[in-house]
This record gives structure tokens, sequence and C-alpha cells, in this order.
């Protein structure tokens, strides 16, 4: 079974990949790896997913919002590999997350993306990763998260 057609099977479509909001590019291949630029949390309509875990956020919500970010990782792996089938791994994931200064949960909302990728790639999307509180984000978003990824020629 397809990575795309396991992921339709849990009701996730890949969205149109982001366009940068600064001065970068989404991906980065080189020696063998890709490299994601962080992709913010946006609904599937496109609406940011904005406000601070610990506050006005709830975990729930917060987890949600991960998952959105893996689905633009996932995203911008198409987008800038053709296919899925060149990922040979999911290496890292880094995650940052717009919290209060209290709020401890951070590798809880990053298991949002963290379960995604084990979903969609298997073994092959166990990963090592970071989860960070930060007090803000770009765009007011939630959750942002980068990744590394080993790939195939």
């Amino acid at each position: 079974m397809s990575i795309e057609q396991t992921l339709a099977d849990h009701g996730i479509t890949l969205p149109e990949p982001a366009a940068p909001v600064a001065s970068y590019v989404p991906a980065v291949e080189s020696g063998g790896f890709l490299y994601i630029s962080g992709q913010i949390s946006m609904n599937p309509d496109g609406s940011l997913v904005t406000g601070t875990l610990g506050d006005d956020v709830s975990l729930e919500d917060g987890i949600a919002a991960a998952q959105r970010c893996g689905v633009m990782l996932i995203a911008q792996m198409k987008k800038a590999l053709g296919s899925l089938d060149r990922v040979e791994r999911i290496v890292k994931l880094g995650g940052f997350v717009n919290s209060t200064a209290d709020f401890t949960d951070q590798p809880k909302v990053v298991n949002g993306a963290s379960d995604l990728m084990q979903l969609a790639f298997g073994d092959a999307g166990k990963h090592a990763r970071s989860a960070v509180g930060v007090n803000t984000l770009p765009l007011g978003v939630a959750v942002e998260i980068d990744a590394i990824v080993k790939v195939r020629s």
C-alpha cells in the first residue's frame, strides 16, 4: 500500500505545499538528505492554527496542530522528491511549540507529527526529535516543525 493511500485511509489528504513566507526555500536536497524548512500549523482550509499552549490552545488542539505540520512536511517531501517512494527514513524532527512558561507538555504536542510519520512510513518513520517551548512563532502559530529525511537516489 502506498504512503498516500495509508494517509487517505486515515482521512488525511496531502495539500499543496505551503510557499515560504520569507527569504528561504521549502526544502534542500543534499548529500542523500532532504532538509525541510519549518512548517507551521495550518488547518486543511489554509487558515493558521494560532495561539499559545497553556493559555488559549488546549493540549488536544496542539497535538492536532503538530499533526497538520506533519502533513505539510510530507507534502513538501513529495514536491521536493517527486515521489514519497524516495523517502528512506525520517531521521529527525525539530518541534517548536508556542507555549507559556509553565507549560511542559511540548513532547506530547510534537507527538502529533511523530505519530503521523510512523503511521505513514512505518518503521522508517521512527526518528530522533526535539520538542522545545518558545514564547512566540511566526505569524502567531501554535506549532512549527522542521525535518531531516534520508532519501534514495
